[in-house]
C-alpha cells in the first residue's frame, strides 16, 4: 500500500509487492518492507528515505540497493537486520543523515571517508566500539552518536559503552554532538576535546581521577556546552574536576556518573543547569545543602550519592524542581520535607533505600505532586500506605493522584497501584498489568 502526498513529494509505502513509485517522489518512508527501488527517472528526484523495521523483526539481510540515487541527502536504516556496513552507501556522495542505530553492524569500513558531505552519523545501538581513521576526513560532521546502554541489575541503572576515537579527532570542529568517548588514550584525548570549540553536547566514558586537569582545560574552551557526561571507569573511580573554574556558561545538562571527594565549588554557580544527574557519589555530606537554590534546576536524579542516614529539603530549597529521583541511598532512614521546599514538584520516585520504612516527613506540603513511585522499597513503607491502617500514613498522600509501588517478583517487573486518580478508595493494592512502569530511565 502506498500513501502519498498530493504533490508527491512524500511516500510512505507498506508491505507489497509490484508497487509503482510516483515519478516526481523526494522522500519516502518504508513498513516492515525493502522493496526494490526503482532506477532511472522514477528515482531521479529522491533525496530522503527513512526504513522501519521494527524492534524485533526477523527479516532476511536487505539488498540495498542504493548506488543509484545520486541526489540521496537523508538514508535511515535503523533497526535493520544488517551485520555488516552497506557498502553501496559510499557510493552517496551527497548523503548528509545516515542511521544505522539498532542494528548488529560492528565496524565501519574506512571507505567512510568518501561521504565528505556527511553531518550526522547516528550508530547508537550497534556494536561498533571503534571508528577508522578515514572519519577525520568528514569536516562536515557535527553529529557522533556511538553508544550502547545495557541493563545489568534488577534496578535498572544503565551501563554505558562508548568508542575510541582516531588520534586528532580534534580536527572534527564541526562538531556539536559527541557521544560516548572513551577516556582510555588518556591526556592526550582529553586536550583534543577542547579544539572542537562547537560542541553543544559532550559524553565520556572509562573516566579516571587522572585525566580531570586535561578535561577541566578543555571544558574551559568550549564555550557553546549544552550538556556534559562523564562516566568514571569503575564504581569506585574518583571523578576530579576541581581545576574548572566556573561552569559553562550555557550549561543545561550534566550527568556525573563516579565518586566524587566532594561536589564541584562551581556547581554551586551553575545558573543555567536544568538537569543534574549524579551517581556513584558516595559523599559523605548532605549534597542537598549545595544544590538546593540552582535557580532554574527542574529534573534531579541522585543514585548512591550519599552515605548518610537522613537528607532535609529545606524551607525556599528547589523553588523550580519538577523530577526528584532517590536511589540507593542505603543508609538513608529519614527524609525531611520543610514547608516551602519543592513547591513545583510534580513527580517523586524513590528507589531501593532499604532502610527507610517511613514516607518523607512533611510530604503532605507537596501540593503540586501528581505521582509517587516506590520501587523495591521494604514493605514497612508500602503497608503504611494503606487506607485502612492504624497509624498509617495514607492521609498524607491523599492529595496526590497516582501512587505506585514496583517490584521485582522472581525475575519480573510487577506494579501495583496502590491508589490512583480513579479509584481513590482502593484499600488494598490491586494489579494493574497493563501499566508496567519502565521508571528511572
Amino acid at each position: 500500500m502506498i500513501t502519498k502526498a498530493k504533490d508527491q513529494d512524500f511516500v510512505a509505502i507498506a508491505k507489497e509487492d509490484g508497487m509503482m513509485w510516483p515519478e516526481k517522489v523526494r522522500r519516502v518512508s518504508i513498513h516492515k518492507a525493502m522493496p526494490s527501488i526503482p532506477r532511472r527517472h522514477a528515482a531521479s528526484r529522491l533525496r530522503s528515505v527513512l526504513i522501519f523495521w521494527g524492534a524485533h523483526s526477523d527479516s532476511p539481510t536487505p539488498n540495498l540497493s542504493f548506488g543509484h540515487l545520486r541526489f540521496l541527502n537523508v538514508l535511515d536504516l535503523e533497526g535493520a537486520p544488517l551485520k555488516e556496513f552497506p557498502s553501496k552507501v559510499f557510493s552517496l556522495f551527497l548523503l548528509k543523515y545516515l542511521s544505522l542505530r539498532n542494528t548488529s553492524v560492528n565496524s565501519i569500513p574506512s571507505s567512510i571517508s568518501k561521504l565528505l558531505n556527511l553531518e550526522t552519523l547516528d550508530l547508537k545501538h550497534t556494536q561498533i566500539s571503534e571508528l577508522p581513521v578515514g572519519i577525520l576526513k568528514l569536516r562536515k560532521l557535527r553529529h557522533l552518536l556511538v553508544y550502547r546502554y545495557e541493563i545489568d541489575s534488577d534496578d535498572r541503572i544503565h551501563t554505558k559503552y562508548g568508542f575510541e576515537p582516531p588520534t586528532q579527532i580534534g580536527n572534527l570542529q564541526s562538531m556539536q554532538k559527541l557521544c560516548f568517548v572513551e577516556a582510555n588514550q588518556g591526556d592526550d584525548l582529553l586536550l583534543e576535546l577542547g579544539r572542537m570549540n562547537q560542541l553543544r553536547r559532550l559524553g565520556i566514558v572509562k573516566f579516571r581521577k587522572e585525566h580531570g586537569k586535561a578535561l577541566c582545560s578543555s571544558v574551559t574552551k568550549l564555550t557553546e556546552l549544552r550538556a556534559l557526561s562523564i562516566t568514571a571507569i569503575t564504581d569506585s573511580e574518583f571523578i576530579d574536576l576541581g581545576c574548572l573554574s566556573s561552569p559553562p556558561r550555557f550549561l543545561q545538562r550534566l550527568y556525573l556518573t563516579g565518586r566524587l571527594q566532594s561536589l564541584p565549588e562551581w556547581l554551586h554557580s551553575s545558573d543555567s543547569l536544568v538537569k543534574l544527574v549524579l551517581k556513584w557519589s558516595q559523599l559523605s555530606e548532605d549534597p542537598l545543602l549545595s544544590l538546593q537554590h540552582l535557580p532554574n534546576l527542574v529534573h534531579l536524579e541522585l543514585v548512591q550519592v550519599y552515605n548518610g542516614e537522613m537528607i532535609c529539603f529545606q524551607a525556599n530549597g528547589f523553588q523550580r524542581l519538577k523530577f526528584l529521583g532517590i536511589n540507593k541511598l542505603e543508609s538513608l532512614r529519614v527524609i525531611t520535607v520543610e514547608q516551602g521546599a519543592l513547591p513545583c514538584l510534580e513527580k517523586l520516585i524513590v528507589q531501593s533505600c532499604k532502610e527507610l520504612k517511613r514516607l518523607p516527613s512533611g510530604i503532605e506540603y507537596l501540593a503540586t505532586l501528581k505521582v509517587l513511585e516506590f520501587f523495591n522499597m521494604p514493605k514497612e513503607l508500602i503497608m503504611t500506605l494503606q487506607p485502612n491502617e492504624e497509624h498509617g500514613d495514607y492521609l498524607k498522600v491523599a492529595h496526590v493522584p497516582d501512587v505506585y509501588s514496583t517490584y521485582w517478583n522472581n525475575g519480573i517487573l510487577d506494579n501495583f497501584a496502590l491508589f490512583t486518580k480513579e479509584d481513590k478508595s482502593s484499600s488494598l493494592p490491586s494489579p494493574d498489568g497493563s501499566r508496567h512502569k519502565h521508571i528511572w530511565k
